[in-house]
């Protein structure tokens, strides 16, 4: 199996990770009689002008470099598509890039930071396609 096919399940493992860490610290994951803490999960994922594993990994590159350290980041991850290849699974992108804040204040302070700015001039020669997809989440402790 390539490396890179195997970060869907570390993406999934982070995910995982980051929400019992803010279990352990009891917010922003709830109870559920409790009053809601939403975080917000930023996905994106990118379709390459030329596709080719080169050029996904110097995207991944970029995402490392210049998306990981920014306040409020509960979880980031970034990938290239799983291997599974299940009728519902839509494996049209090249780059997939999930960012998880602890609130959309965290989020929108994220979209003008600078180096989220150098990351998009840089990179955005390179894209065919952007899709965002942007979540109000809750973690909910299971009682």
């Amino acid at each position: 199996m390539r490396p890179s096919r195997l970060l869907a399940p570390v993406a999934l493992a982070l995910l995982a990770t980051a929400i019992w860490q803010l279990w352990e610290r009891g917010t922003p994951v709830m109870a559920a009689d409790e009053q809601p803490a939403t975080m917000l999960v930023h996905d994106v994922y990118f379709t390459l002008q030329e596709s080719t594993p080169e050029n996904r990994e110097k995207l991944l590159a970029a995402c490392r470099k210049y998306l990981v350290d920014h306040p409020g980041v509960v979880l980031f991850a970034c990938g290239t598509p799983s291997d599974l290849n299940r009728p519902v699974n839509d494996r049209a992108w090249d780059v997939g890039l999930h960012v998880v804040f602890a609130s959309r204040a965290d989020h929108d302070r994220y979209q003008t930071a600078p180096a989220h700015l150098q990351f998009i001039e840089e990179n955005r020669s390179t894209w065919k396609q952007v899709r965002v997809f942007d979540t109000d989440a809750v973690a909910v402790k299971k009682n």
